[in-house]
């Protein structure tokens, strides 16, 4: 019986911490301010004290209802309101600027300059004289606006006017067809058949991945190979 509780309240936590995660939105861990991530280890906690406390859940089940709304009410807060968002998110600070670095915004930042370099490493750039700007965003993040000579060339540089890209949409995965997303780019399964066949495939659970972008070429295929594995040394 007290397994039986025992599961009943890990399911149950689990259910609710569901619910409150999609209630307050998808976002990943480098894009979350420091409450973001506060209130979710405190949810967590109480989620496990939950599923660990059959006798009173009640209890931590409310403590995590409350955290929850208490969330979501503050991102209402910050998506309407700028001071409030400056006041639980932060807001972005300049560290360097046309050859300048900012003491005293890296301190705010808590940033020392080994850390500082090896963020900019990070995102690619080994030499400061080559950016124009560095932006520590309120995630934690740092952007960077090279300098002119040393950014990437663009077509436009070029005079050149390439042909805009699609979405590629999956069609098949797993061997199983995709009919919504077969009938978002325009096509259907006696399409898609005749596609297959003329690259030599007889039947829809002979590919792994089918990737389509809704033009009349055919999709991109990927087989499911069931002869040979990978090598170890990824050759």
């Amino acid at each position: 019986m007290d397994v039986l509780k025992l599961f009943c309240t890990a399911v149950g936590s689990f259910a609710v911490l569901f619910v409150l995660m999609r209630l307050n939105g998808k976002r990943q861990i480098s894009q979350l301010s420091a409450f973001d991530y506060i209130n979710g280890i405190t949810i967590g906690s109480i989620a496990a004290e939950m599923a660990t406390e059959p006798e009173s859940p009640m209890r931590p089940l409310t403590g995590m209802v409350v955290y929850g709304l208490l969330a979501w009410g503050v991102a209402l807060w910050t998506n309407k309101s700028l001071a409030a968002r400056r006041a639980f998110t932060g807001k972005p600070l300049i560290l360097y600027d046309g050859g300048t670095l900012y003491r005293e915004h890296l301190k705010r930042a808590k940033l020392d300059l080994s850390e500082f370099l090896t963020l900019c490493r990070a995102g690619g750039w080994f030499d400061l004289s080559q950016l124009e700007t560095v932006v520590f965003e309120h995630n934690g993040n740092l952007s960077f606006l090279p300098r002119e000579a040393y950014r990437a060339a663009q077509p436009t540089d070029l005079s050149l006017s390439p042909k805009q890209s699609v979405l590629m949409t999956p069609v098949i995965m797993d061997g199983e067809v995709l009919p919504e997303n077969l009938r978002s780019v325009g096509k259907d399964e006696v399409w898609l058949t005749r596609k297959l066949r003329e690259q030599g495939y007889s039947a829809f659970r002979e590919v792994f991945l089918a990737l389509c972008d809704g033009s009349g070429e055919a999709p991109q295929l990927y087989p499911i190979e069931t002869k040979k594995t990978p090598r170890k040394d990824g050759k």
